[in-house]
C-alpha cells in the first residue's frame, strides 16, 4: 500500500499558547465546577501546536501511514457490540463492551459531546481532524487498557498518562490542578500526587495506544495487549481506591 501524503488544510493557522485565555477559563471553572466545558477551553488555550506535532509522530510510527489510508470509522466499529461479544472472554473487545455497558457509555455519545463543545470553533476536513477524532474515539480504550477508572482521581491520573504519550501543556495543567484539588480533600495516605506521577510514568514507558491497529487490538487478550504495549498496573491508584473505601469515601465525591 502506498503511504498517503497527509493533507493539512492551508487555512489552518499555527496555534499559539494563550495563557490569559486559559486563566479566564480557569476562573470560570473555579466559579462553577460543574461547567466542565471550561476544561476543554483551558486545554485548547495551552496546547499550542501539540496536535500537529502529535500527528506527525503518528505518521512516523510503524502503523500510522496504513491506518490513515484505511481511515477506519472507529465509533461505528466500537459501538457494534455484536461482533465484540463473540470474541473470547478476556479479550480487549470483551473488556471494552463490559466497561462501556457498565458506565452507560457509547462511542457515538462521545462524538456528540465533542461536537457540542467544539460547535463554536472552525472545523476543517483534513487529515489532522481525522487524527484528532481518533484520539477522542480511543479515549475509553485508554481507560480499559490502563486500568484507570472514570472517578475523578482515575481521570486525573489518565490525563497524566495521556500527557506523557501525546504532550500538551493544557492536559498536563489540568492533571496537575485536578490532583491538587483531590489531594486537598482526600486522606493523606491516599498519596494523590504520587498516583498522578505514577500515571505519567506509566504513560511514558508504554507504547502509544493511538498508534495501534484498533481492530486487531480488540481481538487480542487484554493481558497480552498490556504486556506487548508495556502498560503497567496502576498500583498506587488501586491502593488509593482501597484507602477511600477504608475511610468509607467514594472516589468521585472526594474529588468534587
Amino acid at each position: 500500500m502506498t503511504s498517503p501524503v497527509p493533507y493539512i488544510d492551508p487555512a489552518r493557522q499555527r496555534s499559539r499558547i494563550k495563557p490569559l485565555k486559559a486563566w479566564k477559563h480557569m476562573q470560570n471553572l473555579i466559579a462553577d465546577k460543574e461547567d466542565t466545558a471550561q476544561v476543554f477551553h483551558i486545554i485548547e488555550a495551552l496546547n499550542g501546536n501539540v496536535k500537529l506535532n502529535d500527528f506527525n509522530r503518528f505518521m512516523a510510527s510503524e502503523n500510522g501511514p496504513s491506518l490513515l489510508a484505511e481511515r477506519s470509522d472507529l465509533p461505528t466499529m466500537l459501538d457494534n457490540h455484536g461482533p465484540l461479544e463473540e470474541l473470547p472472554e478476556g479479550t480487549v473487545g470483551r473488556e471494552y463492551i463490559k466497561f462501556m455497558q457498565s458506565e452507560g457509555l457509547s462511542a457515538a455519545g462521545l462524538v456528540a459531546e465533542s461536537e457540542v463543545l467544539n460547535s463554536s470553533t472552525k472545523s476543517f476536513d483534513d487529515d489532522l481532524s481525522w487524527y484528532m477524532n481518533r484520539g477522542r474515539d480511543t479515549h475509553d480504550l485508554y481507560h480499559v487498557l490502563t486500568g484507570y477508572g472514570r472517578d475523578a482521581l482515575g481521570e486525573a491520573a489518565l490525563l497524566g498518562y495521556t500527557h506523557s504519550q501525546h504532550g500538551g501543556l493544557g492536559i498536563s495543567f489540568i492533571a496537575f490542578m485536578g490532583g491538587m484539588k483531590i489531594a486537598q480533600q482526600a486522606p493523606r495516605d491516599a498519596k494523590v500526587k504520587a498516583v498522578i506521577a505514577e500515571g505519567r510514568r506509566n504513560g511514558k514507558a508504554a507504547a502509544r495506544i493511538v498508534d495501534q491497529d484498533i481492530s486487531a487490538l480488540l481481538r487480542e487478550p487484554i493481558a497480552d495487549a498490556r504486556k506487548r504495549l508495556n502498560i503497567s498496573e496502576p498500583v498506587l491508584y488501586k491502593r488509593a481506591l482501597e484507602i477511600f473505601s477504608e475511610y468509607e469515601l467514594e472516589p468521585s465525591p472526594v474529588a468534587a
